[in-house]
């Protein structure tokens, strides 16, 4: 097991401080590696929601800054000013590191508050929070916060170009630079196994894995189950946003067609997807907003896997599948899924699968060679 960053003697590797309000999301592991990708060394420090923090993230062990909740902003904020007023276990994460990415704004508060002079700060902007497309009192606060702290700011890394032309740059009048870094499965073509035979349908598995954060979508699949006579079923895997799903295996239990089978890591994706003949890359949270600006990693990994991705058209997830040929889009999942899961054949949906196998492997892979060119733009050497 990897000692952690900040005890290691690692003068060939420069640390990069990786400071995230969530260490139970699997994108951070993600990141981790792709900082190795390019040479250097991540330091973890970060909040966990959830009854425990993880331990280990891969071979690295996290500096813990406390617990927080879903949703819970204000309690967030008091968390960050805990971490201002008494820094000592953050100041341990990024002692003698030349670059600190903080993934989103309470973490980049923290880190332009307690840099020292000469750091390189990269922000990591994956979501935007409601209160920051609003214009009452607490937005005004939010945007003055976030403008103090953008003010350090070396470099932006965005996963979506809505989030970089609608909100960074539109919005907030960010001139500094931007690298759009989506959220492509880190791999290569040879790593990947050939799509799985899937058993033909109907029923029709529906797979929504992920961050499980939206009720909308979980009522619309109840919904879709119960009215289908049996011929579509509902597979759930992921991380339930507690503050939605307090018991999400309790309330799917003894409803026939909807299973939740847990949380899985990267390496459980083509077993996931394999079984599955659509993904769910709908979302209803906060809808309008940052749903409809975000490229979800189930858009990349369905594609990767062999399922069929089922989006909205007219947004950022439809318009991606539309312009590779992809997909199944809809204008309202609530009237058109229902007539359009109950008529399709194998030929039909042999189609849909073979239009989603040609869509390029580099628009949903991310090969290593650029994977290590993010990483020396993080660092600052690209």
């Amino acid at each position: 097991m990897r000692e952690p960053a900040w005890a290691a003697d690692t003068p060939d590797r420069p640390r990069v401080a990786y400071l995230v309000h969530d260490l139970g999301d699997a994108a951070v592991r993600r990141r981790a590696d792709l900082i190795r990708a390019g040479g250097a060394e991540p330091v973890i420090a970060g909040f966990f929601r959830g009854a425990t923090a993880p331990a280990h993230i891969g071979d690295t062990r996290p500096v813990i800054l406390g617990m927080t909740r879903d949703g819970a902003l204000m309690a967030r904020v008091l968390s960050v000013l805990r971490h201002i007023l008494r820094p000592a276990r953050i100041q341990q994460a990024i002692r003698g590191a030349p670059v600190i990415l903080a993934r989103n704004l309470e973490m980049l508060v923290l880190a332009a508050v307690l840099r020292k002079q000469g750091q390189r700060l990269v922000y990591e902007c994956l979501d935007i929070h409601r209160l920051l497309l609003g214009n009452g009192p607490a937005s005004r606060i939010l945007h003055a916060i976030e403008a103090m702290a953008m003010r350090h700011v070396d470099l932006v890394v965005v996963s979506a170009p809505a989030f970089r032309d609608a909100y960074f740059r539109h919005r907030r009048h960010w001139a500094g630079p931007i690298e759009l870094v989506e959220n492509q499965v880190q791999s290569s073509t040879a790593e990947l196994p050939p799509p799985s035979h899937v058993p033909n349908g109907p029923p029709w598995q529906i797979g929504w894995f992920g961050m499980l954060r939206c009720r909308r979508t979980l009522d619309l699949l109840k919904s879709l189950v119960a009215h289908s006579e049996g011929r579509i079923e509902v597979v759930i895997a992921g991380k339930p946003s507690l503050d939605i799903f307090p018991d999400l295996p309790g309330e799917l239990d003894g409803l026939d067609g909807l299973r939740f089978v847990g949380s899985y890591t990267a390496a459980d994706l083509p077993v996931l997807y394999g079984q599955v003949h659509f993904a769910w890359a709908i979302d209803f949270f906060e809808e309008g907003l940052n749903s409809a600006w975000l490229l979800p990693n189930r858009l990349y990994e369905s594609i990767a896997y062999g399922a069929v991705p089922i989006a909205f058209s007219g947004i950022a997830t439809g318009t991606w599948l539309s312009k590779h040929g992809a997909g199944v889009r809809v204008q309202d999942p609530e009237s058109d899924l229902l007539p359009l899961l109950s008529t399709p054949t194998l030929p039909d949906y042999a189609q849909l699968r073979e239009a989603c196998a040609q869509v390029p492997r580099a628009a949903v892979l991310m090969d290593a060679e650029r994977q290590r060119a993010i990483a020396l733009k993080i660092l600052g050497a690209a």
